[in-house]
């Protein structure tokens, strides 16, 4: 399965698809990228005067691209039915801001994989190659015949 065709696989459309480009997916994980737009509708009033990504989108990316991504990835055998995505568990430490416009890169390793439950360690780098967040994140895949 390429890049491409995983990132059409992923259940979010604009304004709440976070993942712009997938760089490398395999079995032990995955690296993608995805660009702030300054006209996302939560800038808006996160804050006034000076807009700032919210924490809970910085998970939402490092979790679609981290996560989510990889688990279609891994579950690509199964694809020919529906796939239903929950996040189970997140535990993300924040370091450095995220302004409109910046492109940030996720890059996640599997902890493991059974029973169609993904653990991973993600992180987010800006562009100047820095540490934003980083954390665990814990999913549940469950497919049903469509």
């Amino acid at each position: 399965m390429t890049t491409e065709e995983i990132i059409d696989h992923l259940p979010y459309d604009y304004p709440f698809l976070f993942v712009d480009a997938l760089n490398k997916v395999d079995g032990a994980g995955c690296e993608g990228q995805y660009t702030f737009r300054s006209d996302l509708p939560f800038y808006q009033g996160h804050f006034k005067t000076l807009p700032v990504t919210p924490g809970v989108i910085l998970t939402e990316c490092c979790a679609q691209i981290g996560l989510v991504c990889l688990g279609i990835h891994l579950m690509e055998k199964e694809l020919d039915t529906s796939v239903q995505i929950a996040l189970s568990s997140t535990q993300m430490d924040f370091l450095l801001p995220v302004f409109p416009n910046e492109t940030v890169t996720v890059f996640s390793e599997k902890i493991y994989f059974r029973f169609h439950k993904l653990k991973c360690k993600v992180s987010m780098r800006n562009s100047a190659g820095k540490v934003v967040c980083k954390g665990v994140l814990s999913g549940m895949f469950k497919t049903k015949a469509v």
